[in-house]
């Protein structure tokens, strides 16, 4: 079992503090002294595919871990409360400054994410987007570059994350595009 995995970094009970938070085989724990059951489940993530004029998807660098340098489509989490198109035009000014003017969604595939040693459970959601104009594009955020490729010409070994690359291969199998 690897060291990433919830049973074996949650050694405490988040409600009580008890050394008795026991995995359960179910995806959950269960607190042996106060009761408190936790479910590991899947957290929601957004991921945009942003198409320009030459027909090129936008790919962005990592600014940070996990997959520090290596290509991305940009996105990001879903804030609790917020739904995932709100997220997608939310994640897409913060990295990048650009206005989302159209969404449709493309595709969900399930991801690993290995944060601060923690293995997080994501579903990520594949948007096609449009935006307003490119020109305003900038790096921001945990984007450290970004770059437009066109079908045929990426390394998908370059592709931080299965999931990412499972979408991007998707788009350019299936050619949609938004109107």
């Amino acid at each position: 079992m690897e060291k990433t995995n919830p049973e074996n970094v949650l050694k405490f009970c988040p409600k009580c503090g008890s050394r008795r938070f026991v995995p359960k085989g179910d995806r959950s724990f269960r607190c042996d002294d106060c009761g408190f059951h936790f479910y590991i489940n899947s957290a929601s993530a957004v991921a945009a595919l942003i198409i320009n004029e030459n027909d090129e998807l936008l790919l962005t660098r990592r600014g940070i871990e996990p997959g520090k340098g290596m290509l991305d489509l940009p996105g990001g989490f879903v804030n609790p409360g917020e739904r995932a198109e709100d997220a997608v035009v939310r994640e897409i000014k913060e990295e990048l400054n650009l206005e989302v003017t159209d969404y449709q969604f493309l595709a969900s595939y399930p991801n690993e994410y290995i944060f601060s040693g923690y293995k997080v459970y994501t579903t990520d959601i594949g948007f096609l987007c449009k935006v307003r104009t490119i020109e305003a594009i900038s790096a921001k955020d945990d984007v450290s570059g970004y770059e437009f490729v066109k079908r045929g010409s990426i390394d998908y070994s370059d592709i931080c994350g299965a999931s990412i690359r499972l979408l991007v291969r998707y788009y350019f199998d299936h050619g949609k595009s938004l109107e």
